[in-house]
C-alpha cells in the first residue's frame, strides 16, 4: 500500500525503514543494519511522498521510500550499499523486506505513465498497483518466474560459469520460464540448451524471491538421462561434472543455488531410489 499523506504516519512511532537509491539501500553500519526509529529520528524534511507500507516485523511497522524523496538527519551513521553485500549479513526476514522494498520502488519509477495510452498513472490506494487516470490500465509490480535446477548423474553434480557472473564460481543452471510452459518442461529446455543434456525425475525443491531485479527462483533436482555436454557460449563459460565429494567454490546457503548444492550433496543415494 502507497502512503500519500504523511499525516498518516505518527512522527514519534517506531519503525523500520528502507530508503532505497536505485539498487541500493541505507544501511547502519552495525546489525541489524536496518535502522529502526520514528520518522522524526531519520528525516529532515516532512514533505514526504509516496511511503510504501510493506507489512510489519517484529509487531512495528516497515516502510520504503525512495531516497530522492527525503532528507536524512545528518547525525545518522550508515551508507547506501548494494544489496548483495550483506545478504550475507543481514537478518532472513529484513532481507526479504529489502529485496521486496528495492522491486516495489522500482515499479514506482518506472510506472509513472501509462504503458498503454501514455497518460499519467495514479496509484490505488487499497493496493500496490498503478492505474491510468484516463484508460483504466491497472498494473502491477513486475515479476520474472525462473527455474534453477541440481542435475545429477549418481555421484556427479553439473556445475557451470555463466558468463554474467559477477563472482565467476561455478553454480547449477538457471533460467527464465517462456510463455505457455510449465516449470517442469522449463527445467527441461534450459539444460538441453545451455548443455545439450537430457534431464528427467524432475522434482520441486523450493523457491525464493530473488530481487535481481525483480525474479522469483523456482528450484528443482533432476536426474541426467542422455547426451553429452556442449556448452552454450553464448551463456556460460563452462560446464562440467564434479564428484558432489569434491566441488569448486560455490554460492553459499543464503541463496537457493546454495541451499540445492547442499541438499544434493547430504541426500545424494536419496535422490536416485
Amino acid at each position: 500500500m502507497i502512503i500519500d499523506k504523511l499525516t498518516k504516519i505518527h512522527s514519534v512511532e517506531k519503525a523500520y525503514w528502507f530508503i532505497v537509491r536505485k539498487d541500493e539501500i541505507w544501511f547502519e553500519r552495525e546489525a541489524p543494519y536496518v535502522p529502526l526509529a520514528s520518522f522524526a529520528e531519520m528525516f529532515l524534511s516532512g514533505d514526504v511522498k509516496k511511503i510504501i507500507c510493506l507489512g510489519e516485523h517484529n509487531g512495528l511497522p516497515v516502510y520504503s521510500v525512495n531516497s530522492n524523496s527525503v532528507a536524512l538527519c545528518p547525525e545518522l551513521n550508515g551508507d547506501f550499499i548494494d544489496l548483495r553485500q550483506v545478504i550475507t549479513e543481514c537478518e532472513f526476514t529484513l532481507f526479504g523486506f529489502a529485496a521486496k522494498s528495492i522491486q516495489f520502488q522500482h515499479f514506482v519509477e518506472t510506472h509513472k505513465f501509462c504503458g498503454r495510452c501514455g497518460h499519467k498513472m495514479k496509484p490505488v490506494g487499497w493496493e500496490l498497483a498503478n492505474q491510468c487516470q484516463k484508460c483504466n490500465h491497472r498494473c502491477y509490480p513486475r515479476l520474472s518466474p525462473c527455474v534453477i535446477m541440481a542435475v545429477t548423474d549418481g555421484d556427479k553434480l553439473l556445475l557451470a560459469r555463466d558468463k554474467k557472473s559477477r563472482s565467476g564460481r561455478y553454480s547449477i543452471l538457471a533460467g527464465f520460464v517462456e510463455p505457455g510452459e510449465t516449470l517442469e518442461h522449463a527445467v527441461a529446455r534450459e539444460v538441453f540448451e545451455e548443455t545439450g543434456l537430457d534431464v528427467g525425475n524432475i522434482k520441486y525443491f523450493s523457491s525464493q524471491p530473488w530481487p535481481f531485479p525483480h525474479q522469483i527462483m523456482v528450484g528443482f533436482t533432476a536426474e541426467y538421462i542422455a547426451g553429452e555436454i556442449n556448452v552454450d557460449t553464448r551463456e556460460l563459460i563452462d560446464a562440467k561434472w564434479f564428484e558432489i565429494s569434491d566441488l569448486p567454490e560455490t554460492p553459499g546457503k543464503y541463496s537457493i543455488a546454495g541451499q540445492l548444492i547442499e541438499y544434493v550433496s547430504k541426500n545424494k543415494k536419496a535422490l536416485h531410489k
